[in-house]
């Protein structure tokens, strides 16, 4: 029976079926800050608010490791913390040794004895499980957020293996993922490119979610032009790209920006501020709190997501739940969250000169037209509901066939 969840009322999606036992995998998961362990974590949460028996596999935020009920989200489930060893040449990512990888997931499997197995990447715990559950007959769903590009930087591969490997990712993917009943990844274009990547059909295009209400949209007039970037601060996000352009914007529009993350760049990129001559103008957080994160959402002017390599960029739904114009590179998922005119701008990767064109489009608006595309980014985000998305994931959780949501649909279908 094909399930069409694009319009149904996200509340009411299958309310009276009984509560499942999900056992979701994930090779980062808080207390890590990315977008692939967000949305584990409230993936996890909001089935628990529904009513559903979770159980989470991660590598060990530490050395301390084994079986505990942790509070994520709101929300208090089982995480199974596996020993894992950190990988130096990232500033935080920790990893389990993949030739025990199996031995884990068939001791947690056959403990939990889950109704299904949602996997987050393939990459260690995810094959791991995904072999196990197959073997025991139980239902995998699995979820890519994971672009081998994104991790190379962190590899101190020589330049010339880069390929290769990159190469060798993508059909480790393909083996992984082809034991899977059923595929995602967070945006239609995402899905199309895994599908390139790995000869995988069918992938679905469903958005991570974002529960817009948490976040505080301002529409007082401005008093300062503020720009905000939210993520990683580490090489695949360009945010050199984002410095030249704040340096090249008019010196009479007062233009600060706000880098609100922590990673392995920031002593390159804060040395790099003063080299530019805007050290004064910028100011590096490091990792602040989901608090210090929405106030500074709530006072920018404008979000810049300069990455060329998004999945869907969960920071960037968060700036439009705070209705914040945004300006992001022409590249990967970002078009289906920028509608050139309204919400924002694309500018062309890479290029510093374009981005700080486009940041001063949007820092010189009259004020009735950036309200216009403040409430435009509200607008759109409304497609992204995470009520919409758990609604999909019981449904796929369940082996029921899904029509996939549309949430790249034109504004000028949605904002009169």
């Amino acid at each position: 029976m094909l399930t069409d969840l694009s319009d149904s009322p996200p509340d009411t999606f299958s309310a009276a079926k009984a509560p499942l036992r999900v056992l979701i995998g994930a090779d980062t998961f808080p207390p890590d800050v990315n977008g692939a362990a967000n949305f584990a974590s409230r993936l996890a949460a909001g089935l628990v608010d529904r009513g559903h028996d979770v159980f989470v596999e991660a590598p060990a935020a530490s050395r301390k490791h084994g079986t505990f009920v942790e509070e994520h989200d709101g929300a208090r489930f089982t995480v199974y913390r596996v020993y894992s060893w950190r990988w130096y040449p990232h500033d935080w990512l920790r990893f389990v040794l993949p030739w025990r990888s199996q031995a884990h997931a068939a001791r947690i499997l056959d403990e939990v004895k889950p109704d299904v197995v949602h996997i987050q990447s393939h990459i260690v715990v995810g094959r791991g499980l995904a072999r196990q559950a197959v073997k025991r007959g139980i239902r995998v769903v699995g979820t890519n957020h994971f672009m081998p590009e994104n991790m190379i930087d962190h590899t101190k591969l020589p330049h010339f293996l880069r390929k290769p490997v990159i190469r060798a990712a993508w059909a480790d993917a393909a083996s992984t993922f082809g034991l899977c009943e059923s595929v995602t990844s967070p945006s239609r274009k995402a899905a199309d490119f895994l599908e390139a990547e790995t000869n995988l059909v069918g992938v679905h295009a469903i958005s991570c979610g974002i529960d817009a209400a948490l976040y505080t949209p301002s529409f007082e007039k401005r008093t300062g032009n503020t720009i905000v970037f939210v993520g990683r601060v580490s090489g695949e996000k360009h945010i050199d790209v984002l410095l030249r352009a704040v340096a090249a914007i008019d010196p009479s529009l007062d233009a600060k920006l706000e880098i609100v993350g922590g990673g392995d760049q920031m002593n390159q990129l804060k040395q790099m501020a003063k080299d530019l001559g805007i050290a004064d103008r910028v100011n590096f957080t490091g990792y602040v709190t989901d608090e210090e994160l929405r106030a500074a959402l709530t006072r920018a002017t404008v979000f810049a997501m300069p990455s060329i390599a998004e999945l869907q960029s969960i920071a960037t739904m968060e700036a439009m739940a705070s209705a914040l114009p945004i300006v992001a590179a022409d590249a990967m998922a970002l078009p289906h969250l920028v509608h050139e005119g309204r919400n924002g701008h694309l500018f062309t990767p890479g290029d510093s000169a374009d981005l700080a064109a486009k940041l001063t489009d949007v820092l010189t608006l009259p004020d009735d037209e950036l309200m216009a595309m403040k409430k435009a980014s509200l607008n759109y985000i409304a497609a992204h509901d995470i009520q919409r998305t758990l609604s999909i994931f019981e449904s796929l959780y369940r082996g029921e066939t899904v029509t996939d949501p549309v949430t790249d649909a034109s504004l000028d279908e949605q904002v009169p």
